[in-house]
């Protein structure tokens, strides 16, 4: 009787320490998972960011192009004029460079920072740090990955992934194609 009582309570002991490893396997399976998952939309929100920064790179340095070369263009064809024409082409001249300097007052009003190199360092240097962001994203989720995947080779964890047949998770790895950066033509 006392024996029977001993094998039960061993039987039992053993059965709850089986449950209580399934149960924190299988927590960390789903915390792992979960992390990965959480990891991977920071990638596609950093991505995202990454696409929006060029386009706002493209657009500045194409409106900051076209902007200077038309009030280069414009300031030299006045310049040159300025000297071959009279008084009624002066006041052309006037009229016309009175308009320039309108324009980049309205400009310099919405873009305090006239200058174009220091509107494309800045963007430019944002594209560069959300690449960084996107790498340590990467390297994080991989970690992850890399951690519920070695759970599932593991013993005893590959038991409980087989038992509640959980498959390998697939690590984030960029095309040689995607990772080099586009070029910017004008």
């Amino acid at each position: 009787m006392v024996l029977g009582l001993i094998i039960g309570i061993l039987a039992l002991a053993i059965a709850l320490g089986l449950i209580g490893f399934f149960i924190l396997t299988y927590n960390r399976f789903f915390t792992l998972k979960n992390s990965a998952e959480a990891t991977l939309g920071q990638v596609r929100v950093a991505m995202k960011k990454r696409l929006d920064m060029i386009e706002q790179l493209v657009e500045s340095v194409k409106s900051y192009a076209k902007f200077e070369r038309e009030v280069l263009e414009k300031v030299t064809s006045l310049r040159s004029r300025v000297f071959k024409t009279g008084a009624e082409g002066l006041r052309e001249v006037d009229r016309e460079s009175r308009g320039i300097l309108g324009n980049i007052l309205a400009v310099a009003e919405s873009y305090p920072d006239l200058k174009t190199s220091n509107t494309v360092t800045n963007l430019m240097g944002s594209v560069k740090d959300i690449e960084g962001e996107i790498g340590r994203q990467r390297y994080t989720y991989n970690n992850i990955v890399q951690q519920y995947n070695i759970m599932q080779d593991t013993i005893p964890s590959k038991f409980v992934a087989r038992l509640i047949a959980l498959t390998k998770m697939e690590y984030l790895q960029f095309e040689e194609e995607v990772e080099r950066r586009p070029s910017i033509e004008f």
